[in-house]
């Protein structure tokens, strides 16, 4: 894998950070992508401290001629992008009758328009190649959660994407699947606790006594899937959803 280049979005912390070290653990240059470039820079010296090779981008997924030419400069300064990890994502929660169309509007720009650009951006690269991976990150929630009505459509459109993609650019050599988290300890996770009102161990805790795994995931759990459909090894795995929660979903 180490001649491979990834682009890993929304990796300036949280899951697409461990995401990026992982893939630059397993050989590839990774362009850590997000919407500020300078907070992308704790992950590159992660990753180049540890001897792997890495470079911050900074772009809006939702935007079409940003992600345009962050994908071209990935291209000219690491070479082609041939593993791209759609995890850009933003949670704006509230019931059905309180959601405003601009929380709607926002969720759905980041995940779908964001995965769509840019794998549209991306797969010119791969197809040439003729070698790529998509990765893209899905949710339990796509199965429905309260006060998630756009997370969850936006979480199972995801899924709806991966599947026509592995379709699409099969013939290729090109895959496309999808990693559908359950609970993950992050930043994001732990503002959902405050929100809330409770403490975020207090928080881990009852979500850990409704996994069959008895704990909470870990971004590095997520990092270990997303490693695996990126590898050589998984050549004849497309068009799937893996649920990385502790137990079965489905």
């Amino acid at each position: 894998m180490s001649h491979r280049t990834a682009i890993v979005t929304g990796a300036a912390r949280g899951i697409g950070a461990e995401v990026a070290a992982r893939l630059a653990d397993d050989g590839l240059a990774v362009a850590v992508l997000d919407l500020d470039e300078g907070a992308c820079q704790a992950v590159v010296e992660r990753i180049t401290a540890a001897g792997g090779k890495a470079i911050a981008v900074g772009a809006d997924v939702a935007d079409e001629a940003a992600v345009q030419a962050a994908v071209e400069r990935v291209a000219a300064e690491l070479g082609a992008p041939t593993v791209l990890v759609n995890n850009a994502g933003i949670i704006r929660d509230n019931l059905l009758f309180k959601m405003t169309t601009d929380d709607w509007d926002a969720v759905m720009d980041v995940h779908l328009r964001g995965a769509f650009l840019m794998s549209r951006a991306v797969q010119a690269y791969q197809t040439k190649e003729g070698w790529g991976r998509i990765i893209n990150l899905s949710s339990t929630s796509a199965l429905g959660n309260r006060g998630q009505v756009n997370y969850s459509a936006a979480k199972a459109g995801m899924q709806g994407l991966t599947k026509t993609l592995a379709i699409e650019l099969g013939k290729f050599g090109v895959t496309a699947n999808a990693v559908a988290p359950g609970f993950i300890a992050t930043e994001m996770t732990e503002a959902t606790a405050e929100r809330v009102g409770v403490s975020f161990d207090d928080f881990k805790a009852a979500v850990a006594k409704e996994v069959p795994v008895q704990r909470a995931g870990v971004p590095a759990d997520i990092a270990h899937a997303v490693s695996f459909f990126a590898s050589d090894g998984a050549g004849y795995v497309s068009g799937q959803v893996l649920y990385v929660a502790g137990g079965p979903k489905a």
